[in-house]
C-alpha cells in the first residue's frame, strides 16, 4: 500500500471515530498533520485525486440513526493557516485575485470548538435542524436542537422566506465539568472534551438526554437567504442578533497586520473565554468580493482559520507513579513519552486519584488522549483502548508512602489515600514549596532542588526553619555561593512583612484558599484573634463554610502547628493585616466578573483588586458591588442588570483600578 493510500485509509477511519461515533482516537493537531501530509502528497501526484479521498470532503458519511437532510448550499469546511505567514500569503493571493475590484476589508471572529449545525426557518419560525454531515447531507436533529435554549423557535425579527443559519452548539467549561462529575458517579465513561460532549448530546437518539445538557448555540452565517438583504460579514452578525440569534464578539480589520494582531489576541486570551476556542476565523467583510472569490470543491477561497497551538495530543503512558502533597494526599501521576501541548513539552499529567484511573482503564502502556489549557496541568482524558497490543498493565495501589513508607490512609467514602505520617519528607518539601510560592509568602530563589536540599540535611524540619538559615549554612550546600546565599536571605527578609493574609494562605491549611485568607484577616486583624476564634464565630463569616470552619479549628487546635506559629512570629513574621490595606481605594469592595478581558487575564484582574483592598467572588448577588462585563458574558451580566448592579465594561474597570 502506498502512503496516500495508507493516509486515505487513516483519515477514513478518524474521520468515522470523530463524525459518526463521536469518540475520537487522535488529537486535532495530529488530525490536521496526516491530512497535510496527504494534501501535500496529492499535489505532486500525476494521477487525478478521487471525489473519496479524505481531502475531498468536509466531513463523513452521515449516520444511518437520522433521516438525511440536503443541505441546499453546501455548508464548506475551512482551509487552516498554521502561523502567521500563512495568513499573508492568504492576504496577497486574495489581493492578487481580485486585483482591481477591489480591496479586502477582514472579519475576526473566534473559532468555537463546537459542533457544527445549521437551522431552517420559514416565514421567521424554526422548521428543521441537521448536522453539517459531509457538507452536501447531514442528519435531521430538529427535536434535539429545539431543547437547546439560546435557539429561538421563532426569530424575534420576522424574515420573509426561507433563511438558513450556520452555527455551533458548544457546552461551556463550567457545563462539561459538571456533566463528567455526573457521569463519573453513575460510573458511565467521561467524554474526552466539551466538544465531544455536544456532538454526542445532539446526536441522542432521546431527546430528553439532550434537553438535559446545558448546550448554547452561536451562530456565524446564513446559508441561503430569501427575506434579508446584506453586504457584509458584519451585517450579518448584527441582523442575527436583532433576530434574536446568539452570535461571537467579532473584530474589523482593514489589514492583514490588524488581523494578525486579534488573532494573537484571542490565543492569549484564550482560556478567559467560558467555552472552548481552537482558532480564529478570517474572512472577507464584503459579501460581493466573497462571491468575487468564490469557492474551491471543499472550502471557500475567501475565508481561512488560523489554528492556536493544539491543547490536545496522543502520546504513550509510560509509567504511573505516585506524588505525595503537602497534606499527605497522594496523587497517581503519569510519566509520558515526551510530546508538545501549547507549545509546551510535557512529561507528566496528573491522574488525580486511583478511582479516575479505574473508570477511564489507563493502563500503563496505553496510548492516552492529553489535554492542557493555558497554566492548568496536564490531564488525560482518555484511554485508547483500540490501540492497545496486550503489553499493557493494570496499575495496582501500593499500600505504603513511596517517601517515608508509612502505611497509607484512606477515610471511609473518600477516593484519596494520604500518608498519616507528620514529618514525612515528601510531605514537608510540599509544604515549604507551597509556603514559598509567588502567591503566598513570595520567596525568590527557594526552588525545588534547593528545598530538597534543605530537607535531605536536615536543615529545615518545618516551616519556621526557614527564618533561622544563614549564609555560612547555604554556602554549605551545592552549586550555592555567596551571592546567591546573599540574594535569597534578602527575600526570606522581605518575606516577613508579606502581612496576615498571605501568611495565612502560605499554611497551606486545608480549604483556606485566598479568598478566604482575605475573609478572615478583614475580620479578625490579627493570627492571635484569629486562633481564638471558635467554630460557630467562623461560620458566621461570609463565605466561610463548615468544611473551612473546621480545618481552621483542627489546625490551630493542634500544639505542634501553633508552636510552629510562635515561632514565626518570634522570627519577625508580621501577623496582623498591613497598614496599607485600610488605605486603599476599593477596601471592601466585591468584584464579579464575567466574559473575557482583553487587556490583561482573568488572573491579574483579581490579583489588582485584591491589591486595592477589594475582594473578587463568583456568584453576583445584592451584595455584590461591581460587575465587570468582557466580551461574550454570560448570565451573571443579565443577573446584575435585574439586581440594578454597578457594570463596569474594561476600559471602565480599568480607569477604576487607575
Amino acid at each position: 500500500m502506498s502512503r496516500i493510500e495508507e493516509l486515505r485509509e487513516k483519515l477514513h477511519y478518524h474521520n468515522y471515530r470523530y463524525y459518526v461515533l463521536d469518540d475520537p482516537e487522535i488529537s486535532d493537531s495530529e488530525y490536521d498533520r496526516l491530512y497535510r501530509e496527504l494534501e501535500t502528497l496529492e499535489a505532486k501526484n500525476p494521477e487525478p485525486v478521487p471525489p473519496d479521498s479524505p481531502t475531498q470532503r468536509v466531513g463523513a458519511k452521515p449516520s444511518d440513526r437520522f433521516e438525511k437532510v440536503r443541505h441546499r448550499r453546501r455548508m464548506l469546511s475551512l482551509s487552516n493557516a498554521l502561523n502567521v505567514d500563512e495568513l499573508v500569503r492568504f492576504d496577497e493571493r486574495l489581493k492578487k485575485d481580485l486585483g482591481r475590484d477591489g480591496v479586502p476589508e477582514y472579519i475576526v471572529e473566534p473559532k468555537l470548538d463546537g459542533f457544527s449545525v445549521e437551522l431552517v426557518y420559514e416565514d421567521g419560525v424554526f422548521v428543521l435542524g441537521a448536522t453539517r454531515g459531509d457538507g452536501a447531507v447531514g442528519e435531521d436533529v430538529s427535536a434535539n436542537l429545539k431543547t437547546v435554549r439560546s435557539i429561538p423557535l421563532k426569530l424575534h425579527k420576522k424574515v420573509p422566506g426561507r433563511l438558513e443559519v450556520r452555527g455551533e452548539v458548544v457546552m461551556e467549561k463550567d457545563a462539561f465539568a459538571a456533566l463528567n462529575r455526573l457521569r463519573a458517579a453513575s460510573g458511565e465513561a467521561l467524554f474526552a472534551n466539551p466538544r465531544n460532549s455536544a456532538a454526542g448530546s445532539i446526536r441522542q437518539l432521546d431527546s430528553k438526554i439532550t434537553a438535559a445538557r446545558a448546550l448554547k448555540a452561536y451562530f456565524y452565517g446564513f446559508g441561503v437567504c430569501e427575506g434579508t438583504a446584506v453586504k457584509s460579514q458584519e451585517e450579518i452578525l448584527v441582523s442575527m442578533r436583532q433576530m434574536g440569534l446568539k452570535t461571537n464578539t467579532y473584530k474589523k480589520c482593514a489589514s492583514i497586520e490588524a488581523v494578525i494582531r486579534e488573532c494573537q489576541r484571542l490565543e492569549s486570551v484564550r482560556n478567559d473565554f467560558r467555552f472552548e476556542i481552537d482558532g480564529a476565523v478570517v474572512k472577507v467583510n464584503q459579501l460581493d468580493l466573497q462571491d468575487k472569490l468564490g469557492e474551491r470543491s471543499r472550502n471557500p477561497r475567501w475565508a481561512i482559520a488560523y489554528k492556536f497551538a493544539p491543547q490536545e495530543a496522543t502520546t504513550r503512558l509510560l509509567d504511573i507513579v505516585l506524588q505525595v502533597g503537602r497534606t499527605g494526599m497522594i496523587t497517581p501521576v503519569a510519566v509520558l513519552d515526551p510530546v508538545n501541548v501549547s507549545g509546551v513539552e510535557i512529561r507528566r499529567a496528573t491522574l488525580h486519584n486511583i478511582d479516575e484511573i479505574r473508570k477511564m482503564d489507563i493502563r500503563i502502556g496505553d496510548w492516552v488522549m492529553l489535554h492542557r489549557a493555558g497554566d492548568v496541568i496536564p490531564k488525560i482524558t482518555k484511554a485508547i483502548s483500540s490501540r492497545r497490543n496486550g503489553s499493557e498493565k493494570v496499575f495496582v495501589m501500593p499500600g505504603n508512602c513511596p517517601a517515608c513508607g508509612s502505611k497509607l490512609a484512606k477515610t471511609e467514602h473518600a477516593v484519596a489515600y494520604r500518608c498519616p505520617n507528620d514529618t514525612c519528607p515528601a510531605v514537608l518539601k510540599e509544604k515549604i514549596k507551597h509556603f514559598v510560592s509567588r502567591r503566598a509568602m513570595n520567596i525568590d530563589g527557594l526552588g525545588e532542588k534547593l528545598v530538597a536540599q534543605l530537607v535531605d540535611r536536615g536543615m529545615v524540619k518545618d516551616i519556621s526553619d526557614i527564618y533561622l538559615l544563614t549564609a555560612e549554612k547555604l554556602c554549605r550546600l551545592e552549586r550555592f555561593g555567596d551571592r546567591s546565599a546573599a540574594n535569597l536571605l534578602r527575600s526570606i527578609q522581605e518575606s516577613r512583612t508579606r502581612g496576615m493574609d498571605r501568611l495565612l494562605f502560605a499554611l497551606g491549611i486545608r480549604h483556606v484558599g485566598e479568598s478566604t485568607a482575605n475573609i478572615l484577616t478583614d475580620h479578625y486583624k490579627s493570627m492571635d484573634r484569629l486562633m481564638a476564634a471558635d467554630r460557630e464565630s467562623l461560620l458566621a463569616l461570609d463565605d466561610v463554610g463548615p468544611e473551612a470552619a473546621d480545618s481552621l479549628n483542627k489546625f490551630f487546635s493542634d500544639v505542634k502547628n501553633r508552636d510552629m506559629v510562635n515561632r514565626l512570629k518570634s522570627a519577625g513574621i508580621r501577623m496582623s493585616m498591613n497598614q496599607s490595606v485600610f488605605e486603599q481605594s476599593l477596601a471592601g469592595k466585591k468584584f464579579v466578573f464575567t466574559g473575557a478581558l482583553a487587556g490583561c487575564s482573568r488572573a491579574d484582574a483579581r490579583q489588582r483588586v485584591e491589591q486595592l483592598g477589594g475582594r473578587v467572588v463568583s456568584a453576583v448577588s445584592n451584595n455584590t458591588d461591581y460587575v465587570v462585563v468582557g466580551a461574550d458574558p454570560g448570565a451573571k451580566a443579565e443577573k446584575a442588570e435585574k439586581l440594578g448592579l454597578k457594570i463596569l465594561d474594561e476600559k471602565a474597570f480599568q480607569k477604576l483600578l487607575a
